[in-house]
């Protein structure tokens, strides 16, 4: 399991993570997601930390605290699957005159 940390300054790397986390166990793993375009972090990151204690632990103590000048969003982090609402951009093709057969037979 994971945790997920939002509201990150744009400014920040895996290391600046690493050391905040580490005060409350062991850090496992550090993503800090870019965008592919500009190549800046995204805002958000997901640590793994050594135990679930050390996760709560953290999670406690940082969900709601302020660094570099935000106020960190912490919680434990969803699995991919479960995060609903982004699939509604791709998913519903063919709204468009190409669904459901009637644009098919026009000439």
């Amino acid at each position: 399991m994971s945790i997920y940390v939002g509201n990150l300054s744009y400014d920040v790397t895996q290391e600046d993570l690493s050391g905040i986390f580490a005060e409350y166990g062991t850090v496992k793993r550090v993503q800090v997601p870019t965008d592919r375009e500009t190549g800046r972090p995204r805002g958000f990151a997901f640590v793994e930390m050594g135990t679930e204690a050390e996760e709560a632990a953290a999670i406690e103590a940082l969900d709601g605290a302020e660094w570099m000048g935000r106020d960190l969003k912490v919680n434990k982090a969803k699995p991919k699957e479960d995060r609903g609402d982004r699939g509604s951009f791709g998913g519903n093709r063919g709204g468009y005159g190409g669904g459901g057969g009637g644009g098919r037979n026009r000439y």
